[in-house]
């Protein structure tokens, strides 16, 4: 399908936003999202920049298992902000989580700034992705870490077969009406068909200045962990 316009899409689809990503998602991408959290190095302190944040999932998970550390988490959606905001007043974590408006590819923040940067389910949705890790790169700090977390597909032939029948046939379909879009889902199984190959996108990572990229596998590959270092 033609690609629609994704801030638009976004600020449409926020109000139902989590509900469809446990319902479409059995409720596994809480686990993942707990997974990534857990990939961060230990260390409570710090200043970590959350792009694509959305309604704060991630950035709420930071800020509650690291109590030292405080949260940017930037998103182009001004609705899907809107609700993650009073997500974050009603858990209390408003003093350590701050919310903005932000395009990744030119980040308004100094060289050298953060600790970690992560980005869950985001970076697929962004054209000029050199470019945007390159911005990440920079305000991550000497020894600063990355993780982006993306959609991927199962290699067993059995179990790919029948995810690929679900992610091709069913989501879209189920997912387009419970959003009331009518492509959402739909855009989101082209998205992630469109992403680079894992090894193709580790090389982009690289050529940014990452080094040390790992690749972990979720849930048979249905997502994807990419993690390294500045």
């Amino acid at each position: 399908m033609k690609n629609p316009d994704i801030k638009s899409m976004f600020d449409t689809i926020a109000g139902g936003y989590d509900f469809q990503n446990r319902f479409l998602s059995l409720w596994i991408d809480m686990w993942w999202r707990k997974r990534m959290v857990n990939s961060l190095e230990q260390n409570n302190a710090g200043l970590i920049l959350d792009m694509a944040t959305g309604t704060a999932e991630i950035a709420m998970k930071i800020a509650q298992r690291r109590p030292r550390t405080k949260v940017f988490g930037g998103d182009f959606s001004p609705n899907m902000l809107r609700i993650g905001m009073r997500k974050v007043q009603k858990r209390g974590l408003a003093n350590r989580i701050k919310m903005f408006i932000a395009d990744a590819r030119r980040l308004p923040f100094r060289e050298a700034q953060f600790d970690a940067v992560t980005i869950a389910f985001g970076i697929r949705n962004i054209k000029e992705r050199e470019k945007t890790l390159k911005e990440f790169y920079t305000v991550l700090k000497p020894g600063g870490q990355i993780i982006i977390m993306e959609f991927g597909f199962p290699r067993a032939p059995l179990v790919g077969r029948l995810y690929q029948f679900y992610f091709n046939r069913i989501l879209p379909r189920v997912g387009d009406t419970i959003s009331r879009t009518g492509y959402a889902y739909t855009y989101l199984a082209d998205s992630v068909h469109a992403f680079p190959k894992e090894k193709v996108f580790v090389k982009m990572m690289e050529e940014a200045g990452f080094r040390g990229v790992r690749i972990r596998k979720l849930t048979l590959g249905i997502a994807v962990l990419f993690t390294a270092e500045k």
